[in-house]
C-alpha cells in the first residue's frame, strides 16, 4: 500500500514517517524546497524525541521518502493526506488556503479512485468545500474519476507523538462511503492488532471531535487556572483542591494542574476556531470565551506576582528564566507563556536571561536579542534577582538549591508549574511563589 501526505511539518512528518514504520511506502510532499532537501539529507526540521532516527530508519528501508511535487505520484498512490498548515486568522479563523490548493492540485491530476483525507484541524465543512474544489477541476478537465474526501484529524502530544500514533488510544475516521471505510480500516489495522478501536463516524462529527476534544481540554485547564487564583485569594491549597477533585472518577486527574497558561499549536488555535465557527451560525461559544480570557490573563500571572515582589518596579532586575517552549519535549514555541513574559519583562525595563534544553533556537528567531541566552540553567540564573521556572523539563525538577542560591544575587524563585515542594525551597533560603500561592 502507497500513500501521500502532502504538508511535512509537525503532523505530516510524523504521521508520515510513523505509516512508513508499519510497512506502508509513503511519499511526504512539500512545497518547500529547502525543506525537502534538509529532510533528503537526514536533518529534521522539527523537535521530538526519536523521530530522526525512525526517519532515517524508513529512509534507508525504501518506505519513506520525499518530494515537492503531489502530481507525479498520484497515480500510485492509494490515498493522500492533507497535513498542511491552517493558520489562525485575526478573527480566529482557520486559514484554509493550503487545504484548498492541495485540493485544487489533486483534483487536477488524478486518474483513478483515490481518498482525500484531511488530517490538519480543519472547522465543520471543510471536507465539502474540498469535494466542491476536486469536482470542480475535474469538470474544468472534463473526465470523470471517482474520489472520496474522509476526515482523520490527529491527536498526537508533542514530545509524545511517535508513541501517540503507533499505540493510539483511538482513530476518529470520517467517511462517507463504505470504498473509503474499508481503505482506512485496511491503513490502519497495523497499528491497533492488540486492540483495534476505529471510531467511524460521517464527516462533519470527526471534523468537529477535534476541536470539542481540544477545547474541552483547554476548558479543564483554565478552570483549574481560575480556581488556582481563587485558593490564593482565600487561603485555600490548590493542591490539595486538585487531589480532592481529581480523585473523582467521574472527573479524573487529568489536565487539572493550574500553572501559569497553555501553549502550543492546537488549544489556543483550536478554542478560537470554534468560537468563530460558532459565531458563523449566530451562537456564542460563552463557555470557551471564558476559557481563552482565562488563558489569556493567566500567561501575565508570574509577572504580576514578580513586579509585586519588587514594589511594581522591574528596571534594571535580571530576571531569568527557565523554559521557553511550552511543553517540556518540544521546541514549538508557538504561543507560549514565555512570550508573553518576556514582553512584559522588556517593556518594564527588566535584564532577561533566558534557557531552555531544546527551544533556544526557536527563541532567536522569535525574540532576537531581546533576551540573553545562556548556555545551561545555572548560567541562566548567575546574579539574577528573580528567577521564573516557566516550562517543567525535567532538568529543572530537581536543581542543585546550593548551587542555584549561591549563582543567583537573591533567591526569590516564582514557580509557573508547581513542579516545587515548597517546605524543601523555602528550606534552601529561597523566597517561594507559585499558582495559587
Amino acid at each position: 500500500m502507497k500513500i501521500a501526505i502532502v504538508g511535512t511539518g509537525y503532523v505530516g512528518l510524523v504521521s508520515g514517517t510513523c505509516f512508513s514504520e508499519m510497512g506502508i511506502e509513503v511519499v511526504c510532499v512539500d512545497i518547500d524546497r529547502a525543506k525537502i532537501e534538509r529532510l533528503q539529507r537526514g536533518e529534521i526540521p522539527i523537535y521530538e524525541p526519536g523521530l530522526d532516527a525512525l526517519v532515517q530508519k524508513n529512509v534507508q528501508a525504501g518506505r519513506l521518502s520525499f518530494a515537492t511535487e503531489l502530481a507525479p505520484h498520484l497515480n500510485d498512490v492509494e490515498a493522500v493526506f492533507i497535513a498542511v498548515g491552517t493558520p489562525p486568522g485575526e478573527d480566529g479563523s482557520a486559514d484554509l488556503h493550503y487545504v484548498l490548493e492541495v485540493a485544487r492540485e489533486f483534483g487536477a491530476s488524478i486518474n483513478k479512485y483515490t481518498l482525500l483525507v484531511t488530517k490538519s484541524t480543519v472547522p465543520v465543512g471543510t471536507a465539502a468545500r474540498i469535494h466542491q474544489v476536486v469536482a470542480a477541476e475535474l469538470a474544468r478537465r472534463g473526465v470523470e474519476v471517482e474520489f472520496d474526501v474522509a476526515s482523520n484529524p490527529e491527536f498526537l502530544k508533542e514530545g509524545s507523538a511517535i508513541q501517540d500514533f503507533m499505540s493510539p488510544d483511538r482513530v476518529v475516521v470520517g467517511v462517507e462511503s463504505e470504498r473509503a471505510r474499508e481503505l482506512m480500516m485496511r491503513l490502519y489495522r497495523p497499528f491497533l492488532l492488540n486492540n483495534f478501536r476505529v471510531i467511524f463516524m460521517d464527516v462533519p462529527s470527526a471534523e468537529m471531535t477535534k476541536y470539542a476534544a481540544n477545547s474541552m481540554l483547554a476548558t479543564r485547564i483554565s478552570f483549574m487556572n481560575d480556581i488556582a487564583n481563587l485558593c490564593e485569594l482565600v487561603g485555600a491549597d490548590v493542591n490539595m483542591v486538585r487531589r480532592g477533585i481529581g480523585s473523582d472518577e467521574r472527573i479524573g486527574s487529568k489536565f487539572l494542574y493550574p500553572g501559569c497558561g497553555y501553549g502550543g499549536s492546537c488549544f489556543p488555535k483550536d478554542v478560537k476556531a470554534l468560537i468563530h465557527t460558532a459565531e458563523e451560525y449566530g451562537y456564542r461559544m460563552r463557555v470557551l470565551q471564558a476559557v481563552e480570557e482565562v488563558n489569556g490573563r493567566q500567561k501575565e500571572v508570574l509577572f504580576g506576582k514578580l513586579k509585586r515582589h519588587f514594589g511594581g518596579d522591574l528596571r534594571g532586575r535580571r530576571i531569568a528564566l527557565w523554559g521557553l517552549a511550552f511543553k517540556p519535549e518540544t521546541d514549538d514555541m508557538r504561543e507560549a507563556t514565555s512570550l508573553v513574559l518576556i514582553r512584559l519583562l522588556n517593556e518594564a525595563g527588566a535584564v532577561v536571561t533566558v534557557y531552555d534544553p531544546v527551544a533556544m533556537d526557536e527563541c532567536r528567531r522569535a525574540v532576537g536579542d531581546r533576551v540573553r541566552y545562556a548556555a545551561d540553567m545555572y548560567e541562566a540564573a548567575k546574579d539574577a534577582d528573580a528567577l521564573l521556572l516557566v516550562t517543567e523539563w525535567k532538568e529543572f525538577r530537581i536543581p542543585d538549591w546550593t548551587a542555584l542560591k549561591k549563582a543567583m544575587h537573591s533567591p526569590v524563585l516564582f514557580d509557573g508549574r508547581n513542579i516545587y515542594d515548597r517546605t524543601d525551597v523555602r528550606k534552601a533560603g529561597f523566597t517561594y511563589y507559585y499558582i495559587g500561592g
